[in-house]
């Protein structure tokens, strides 16, 4: 077998070849069967992935905060500030040492003091350093350039690719950033008062286009845009010390100099933190050490702050624990560059699962929430069935049918020749095709007319259908979960039911549960409806609902199953459950009454007793030795094979 791989395209099917709704409902049917809701086991299925066809939600969110917890470590907060004393110390050196060797004694000792001067913080450094006389010329030029690089670099800091666009943040920039400013938050304010602002945005785009970053379509587009910097910004000062952040405000407010400029800065991050309050302003990068192995400009550690957020938030989008989560949230570009291809192939597979249950019928959308259809069930039931015996329902779909000879069925389109004993029905047409074929073979002209002979009488085959009615006494009451029986016995309930759709659509099949009281259940019951928190085991009551139910299919054959854990504790009193535990004399014998008069409708019962003790089973032993039934001990992982395999013997029976 060759293999061959490629780049994904968005074209490919990321479920594969082979998976179905069924094979879905296969991976949420436990979930399902104990009542849960479907978009909820959904959900769930989402979150853990699809067994050997990818990962879920939860191992992609482990690995973007393995990747995050990474990237936090790879710089340090206290970088910026550290890399531009480590220039400032430089260019400091290289002067001084021109100094030290200055033939200008009186020069160099002015020069020297002036060095000796210098105040510890960067800001003031920068600021006493632009009033020296200087005696390298390199490290002057030096010293320009790094003034320039850091107005630069604080300028992209605050203001990302605004600032960048702009250029070299000289003069004639700053001015245009501040009016840049103004304007914009004017706009704000404008729409603050509830005025219309589409024609002062787009003269705002056409004054400022050749500067706005990628192109905004609207103002809360850039407004975001701006947000997420200067949060970043914000955050990445909150997470130095008091120091540092004081030295790099005093810095940044050196450089740029413009009291203008610092006041509409000042208004529109006001402005930017009301309209977006969830960007953590003020809070520092968790995970973050003041020293990393990287170092860099003061705008690279703020891209790297808004990496970390970037990250934090897909961790999010994969987490879907937010109101309003959808996996259309997941941001797949940054997905595929952070865990790789794979991993958007995954997410688009899970984002599959819910649209495969739609568009095969099995569920659909009711009131805005996610439902079984008939379909669904019938599947999830045949899920179960492969699940618990699948070998027992091998052989043809359909009906179960005894062959016979006669007119007391129905006819099924095959003929053969009439034989001595069967019943007179007689197939006309290829009666007397038989006997046109027949003397034309002899040489006998047509005109001479169609004579029958015995050999050509043709019979009608017919069948007789076989209908049976069974009746699943499900018991429901607490000690069923107590002890682990509940999930087993709804799942045989499931299996039952589409096992009989399916393979005998003649057959009648009826769900029963009971506790205190009993009732009939539908199949979508079976996925809803769970054990119940009430005390009380009523197997009188379930004994004469389902004596009603065969009631009305009477000539069928009649089968009770049930499914139990303990003996009666409960029977009717004028149409009132009465409880008692221990189980007391009367309500056995109303059980043992009622059963009674079960079995006098022909019904066989076959009880399956399942973790239970041994009060539970001398009664239940009784009941089925004074009625004609029989019953079982199966272990929880052989209950749905034994109720099965006896179902499909006493059915061919």
């Amino acid at each position: 077998m060759r293999i061959r791989y490629g780049r994904w395209t968005g074209t490919q099917d990321p479920l594969g070849q082979g998976v179905t709704a069924d094979e879905v409902l296969a991976e949420v049917g436990d979930e399902l069967l104990e009542g849960a809701d479907p978009a909820e086991a959904l959900r769930q299925l989402q979150r853990r992935g699809l067994s050997q066809r990818g990962r879920g939600l939860d191992e992609l969110r482990r690995r973007v905060e393995q990747a995050r917890r990474r990237e936090a470590q790879r710089m340090g907060l206290a970088g910026p500030m550290r890399e531009a004393e480590e220039a400032l110390g430089e260019i400091v050196d290289r002067e001084s040492t021109a100094v030290a060797f200055s033939a200008e004694e009186e020069r160099a000792a002015v020069q020297r003091a002036h060095l000796d001067a210098l105040p510890d913080d960067v800001a003031g450094r920068i600021s006493h350093l632009e009033e020296h006389d200087w005696q390298d010329a390199q490290a002057e030029q030096d010293f320009r350039d790094l003034v320039d690089g850091l107005r630069q670099d604080v300028a992209e800091a605050t203001f990302g690719q605004l600032a960048s666009a702009l250029g070299q943040m000289g003069p004639e920039d700053v001015a245009r950033m501040r009016d840049l400013l103004a304007d914009l938050n004017a706009m704000i304010a404008k729409r603050e008062r509830g005025e219309d602002i589409d024609e002062d945005f787009a003269a705002f785009k056409e004054r400022y286009g050749d500067v706005l970053p990628g192109d905004p379509e609207t103002l809360d587009e850039l407004l975001a845009d701006l947000a997420q910097r200067m949060a970043a910004m914000r955050s990445l000062m909150a997470g130095m010390s008091d120091e540092q952040r004081q030295q790099l405000a005093e810095m940044s407010e050196e450089l740029l100099g413009d009291e203008d400029l610092a006041f509409q800065a000042n208004e529109l991050q006001r402005a930017l933190q009301s309209q977006f309050p969830g960007l953590d302003w003020d809070v520092g990068p968790p995970g973050t050490m003041p020293v990393g192995p990287e170092t860099g400009s003061l705008a690279r550690h703020v891209d790297w702050v808004e990496h970390l957020k970037e990250l934090e938030d897909l961790a999010s989008q994969l987490g879907q624990r937010y109101p309003g989560a959808d996996l259309e949230d997941i941001d797949e570009e940054l997905l595929r560059r952070v865990v790789g291809e794979e991993a958007v192939a995954d997410v688009q597979a899970l984002r599959e699962i819910e649209r495969v249950l739609e568009e095969s019928g099995a569920a659909e959308r009711h009131r805005g929430s996610l439902e079984l259809t008939p379909r669904g069930v019938r599947l999830l039931g045949e899920r179960s069935l492969e699940r618990i015996f699948s070998r027992t329902v091998e052989g043809e779909v359909g009906s179960h049918r005894a062959p016979s000879a006669g007119g007391d069925g129905e006819p099924t389109g095959t003929t053969r020749q009439l034989r001595f004993g069967d019943p007179f029905r007689l197939d006309v047409t290829e009666t007397v095709k038989n006997a046109v074929l027949r003397r034309a073979g002899e040489g006998v002209a047509p005109h001479e007319g169609v004579r029958l002979h015995p050999d050509d009488f043709a019979f009608a085959e017919a069948e007789r259908r076989v209908r049976a009615v069974t009746v699943l006494l499900l018991d429901m009451s607490f000690s069923m979960p107590l002890r682990g029986n509940w999930l087993p016995a709804k799942r045989v309930a499931v299996a039952l039911q589409s096992l009989i759709e399916g393979r005998y659509p003649e057959d009648r099949f009826f769900v029963v549960g009971f506790s205190d009281y009993a009732r009939r259940l539908e199949a979508r019951d079976l996925l809803v409806s769970g054990w119940e928190r009430v005390y009380g085991t009523n197997m009188q009551h379930a004994f004469m609902i389902a004596r009603r139910l065969l009631g009305r299919h009477a000539g069928s054959e009649c089968q009770v199953i049930m499914i139990t854990d303990g003996e009666p504790t409960a029977h009717l009193e004028g149409g009132q459950a009465f409880f008692a535990w221990p189980p007391e004399r009367e309500t056995l014998r109303r059980t043992l009454e009622e059963g009674t008069r079960l079995a006098r409708t022909g019904a066989t019962m076959n009880v399956f007793l399942l973790d239970h003790d041994l009060g539970a089973a001398q009664f239940v032993e009784h009941l089925v030795t004074t009625i004609g039934g029989r019953i079982f001990y199966p272990d929880l992982e052989d209950l749905g094979r034994m109720v099965v395999r006896d179902f499909l013997r006493h059915r061919h029976a």
